[in-house]
């Protein structure tokens, strides 16, 4: 039986446990995801508010439905995905485009590293 204080100890430790990030993503560098933007994504993207390039704009991205920026183009693959952008299908879709949205027209082949994966989505959580 345990006393009352190892009692609120074991439960200090479990309500610690349970909101500890259980994604590689979650410990990302924001500074670092900054970069990895800069290198891999901003050709192609911005991170501004109404700016499209090639691609839709990447501000506010996390829980947008995919294909829903007004004035992108998009492939029919992608637009009937049915995608919600969480940060477990960013990851995946950065992983492998392809892979993801079969018949996606997204020219990328992905980003292998899962810590540059990790840093970009810390970084694109601070887009809004």
């Amino acid at each position: 039986m345990l006393t009352t204080a190892q009692g609120a100890k074991v439960l200090i430790l479990l309500l610690l446990a349970a909101a500890a990030p259980h994604k590689a993503h979650a410990a990302g560098d924001v500074d670092k995801g900054k970069d990895v933007f800069a290198t891999e994504c901003a050709e192609c993207h911005s991170v501004r508010d109404g700016k499209n390039k090639k691609g839709p704009t990447m501000f506010a991205v996390l829980g947008r439905k995919a294909g829903a920026v007004a004035d992108a183009t998009y492939s029919d693959a992608l637009k009937a995905s049915g995608i919600v952008w969480t940060a477990d299908k960013i990851d995946a879709y950065v992983t492998a485009p392809k892979k993801l949205v079969p018949g996606g027209k997204m020219k990328y082949d992905g980003l292998a590293s899962a810590g540059e994966r990790a840093d970009l989505l810390a970084y694109l959580a601070t887009v809004k």
